[in-house]
Parts: structure tokens; sequence; C-alpha cells
């Protein structure tokens, strides 16, 4: 199933892989997030790219997204995990259109749902396999020239977070850019 066509979801039901580790997920915070600077290390990206996909939509914080000048945004946990993964797409030369759809299908499921997919490409089109069964179609078919285990990359991103500072959501003020705060200043005068 091509990643061209309206969803990356399996057809017939099928079994979980199970991941790679044997270790259970751990609870995530939604309150806990990660500035900018913080997610482009966690997922080997530019500032640059962070602030395109944001801005075009192909990744936003879900936290806080930027409002004005001098506010900062909070990328959660799985924000950076979708980060990674669309670095790794791009690497292997996976065009942004089709990155695309396959962001848009990712962010349908659920965080324990993403550690139980591996994401194949032939290098044009994305593939979900969600079964080691259709791993290996896929890849008799020809299809499949490379992957991407979720669970794993899941796990390298709780790596690279470990040692990396972390914000709560609440303990962040918000940041007025300097105009708008005179415009504010300017109505209450009237």
């Amino acid at each position: 199933m091509s990643a061209n066509e309206a969803s990356l979801h399996a057809t017939a039901p099928q079994h979980t892989q199970g991941m790679l580790f044997g270790d259970p997920l751990p609870q995530l915070d939604v309150n806990t997030g990660y500035r900018g600077p913080v997610a482009c290390r966690a997922a080997g990206i530019t500032y640059r790219q962070l602030d395109y996909w944001a801005r075009t939509g192909l990744v936003e914080p879900s936290i806080r997204s930027a409002k004005g000048s001098g506010s900062q945004r909070l990328y959660a946990f799985r924000d950076i995990l979708l980060l990674k993964i669309v670095k790794r797409l791009l690497d292997t030369g996976v065009s942004l259109q089709q990155i695309r759809v396959a962001v848009n299908a990712l962010h349908e499921r659920g965080v324990e749902d993403l550690t139980s997919i591996t994401l194949m490409s032939d290098g044009a089109s994305v593939y979900e396999c969600t079964s080691a069964d259709e791993v290996v179609d896929l890849v008799q078919g020809g299809q499949g020239v490379f992957g991407i285990a979720v669970g794993r990359v899941w796990h390298e991103i709780e790596g690279s977070l470990a040692e990396l500072p972390v914000e709560h959501a609440a303990d962040v003020p918000v940041v007025e850019d300097e105009l708008a705060k005179r415009r504010a200043a300017r109505q209450q005068a009237v």
C-alpha cells in the first residue's frame, strides 16, 4: 500500500509487531516539553528545518506554538519522534510531498500505536508495516529498500533527551513582543 493512497493503515487485521526492546513505554507527561534548540539536537535537524516544518504545518509543536517575537515553541516527545522520522525519510531521498502524507497518517495514531510500526520505503513511496509478515511481503515484492522501526527511534530519542533540559508548559511565561505591548498600552490609555 503506497503513501499516495488515502491512508497508510493496513486493510486487513494484523498481528502487532513487538517492541525491539522488552521494556514497556514510559508514561509521557503532556505538559512536559522541549524548546526548539533541544528538539533540533534530539532529532538531528537544523533550527531552520524546524522552523520551516512548523510554519508549513509538517510537524507543529503540540504543547505551545510561537506567538509573536520572543515567544518560543515547546515540543512534546511525540513531536520530536515525528521530527526524527521526517529527517530519516528525507535522508533516504523520500520527497517532502510523500513525507507529508506519511506524517498525516501517523498523526491519526496514538503514541503506543506508533511504536508498533515499521515504515518501509523504496525511495519514492512510504509503506506502513504493522507485522513481520507485512515487512517480508513488501521486501519479497521488491518494494522495500529500507525500513524505520519507530519503536527503536523512540528509544534513541529517549536517550538523547535524558541529558537535555526539559520544561513544563506552566512554568514558562508567555512573552509578548514589544509592538503588542505598545498597542495594548495605547488602547488602555484611550
